[in-house]
């Protein structure tokens, strides 16, 4: 029984070695590419793109879960031809940290995410969100109204859905027993699931080469952005149920975009429903496309950004026309 046991405390000693010379190597093959802002409760990794001084509203785009902000580098190559856009790393994730794991729920994000765009000096923005942050930005343009210029939402969770977020995500959001998985198992099985586990969020269309690699994937695996992740998906189907009663209150264009085949994120249960209940809400279902629609049809998704931000500026453009005939 003693050797027993001495064997496997010295497993988990180089288990634990192993995921910090892990952690080292990941952080030097993929350095932060912004710059760092102070927030109450956090600090966030900001990447900001495209012509500072362009007309209309900056466009925020916002991550899902198991991911960072490199995860929209689809998109965000596109707009920032023409206009300002602005990354972010959710608290947590990539290479934005948090004061607390328990700060997981998108009101609590959503008030950071808010701060930010006031440091940064934007009054108002349209917000991008994909997947996980869906129930983020929803909460933004409810609790922060005037921030928010319009939401366009790719696969969003927006509702409660049958069972949980996950075993293992539960037993990493376990205090103790989570930590020391994390710090232990975590990354060295995960980089032996990180391509299929990948694969499976692209299903049915093929994972882009090198994706893992240039999305930054291995980020995850770091013991403190794990367990953030893991917290962030079992308290999510809570706030959903909270939040989701008062989406006929958002007054913000609304564009929803979805694939007819998503496995992660049912169109059925999240995007169909939200766009019966948001009072300006366009949906735009993809067939055969699952969940990771900035990459299976990002022209799409750039042109709907595109015309959404024209829109916003029409009114405005009317209201000047006119004004010198009314003095």
């Amino acid at each position: 029984m003693l050797i027993a046991i001495i064997a496997l405390a010295a497993a988990g000693l180089a288990l634990a070695l192993a995921t910090q010379i892990g952690v080292q190597l990941i952080q030097r093959a993929f350095p932060p590419q912004g710059r760092m802002i102070e927030v109450s409760g956090a600090r966030l990794h900001v990447v900001e793109l495209g012509p500072r001084d362009a007309a209309g509203a900056p466009v925020v785009l916002l991550h899902g879960a198991s991911s960072n902000l490199r995860a929209m580098q689809p998109l965000s190559d596109r707009i920032a031809k023409t206009r300002r856009v602005i990354l972010i790393d959710r608290p947590g994730h990539g290479w934005s940290t948090r004061a607390r794991v328990a700060d997981s729920t998108p009101a609590i994000q959503g008030r950071m995410l808010a701060e930010v765009l006031t440091r940064l000096g934007i009054d108002r923005a349209i917000v991008v969100a994909h997947s996980w942050a869906g129930a983020l930005a929803l909460r933004m343009a409810l609790d922060h109204p005037d921030r928010v210029a319009g939401l366009a939402l790719l696969a969003p969770v927006a509702y409660p859905w049958r069972g949980g977020a996950g075993r293992y995500n539960d037993v990493i959001s376990t205090p103790l027993i989570g930590p020391l998985l994390a710090h232990t198992v975590t990354l060295p099985l995960g980089c032996l699931v990180a391509n299929s586990g990948a694969r499976g969020v692209f299903a049915p269309q093929p994972m882009p080469a090198d994706f893992v690699r240039d999305s930054e994937t291995l980020l995850l695996l770091r013991p403190r952005e794990f367990i953030a992740n893991a917290r962030d998906l079992v308290t999510l189907k809570a706030a959903v149920v909270e939040q989701a009663p008062r989406y006929a209150e958002i007054k913000a264009p609304v564009s929803i975009i979805s694939g007819d085949v998503d496995k992660t994120v049912s169109t059925g249960i999240h995007s169909r429903p939200l766009a019966a209940s948001a009072p300006n809400a366009r949906l735009i279902v993809l067939p055969g496309v699952g969940h990771m629609v900035q990459y299976a049809a990002s022209d799409l998704v750039a042109s709907e950004i595109e015309a959404m931000a024209d829109r916003l500026v029409q009114p405005a453009a009317t209201a000047d026309k006119i004004a010198p005939a009314n003095l």
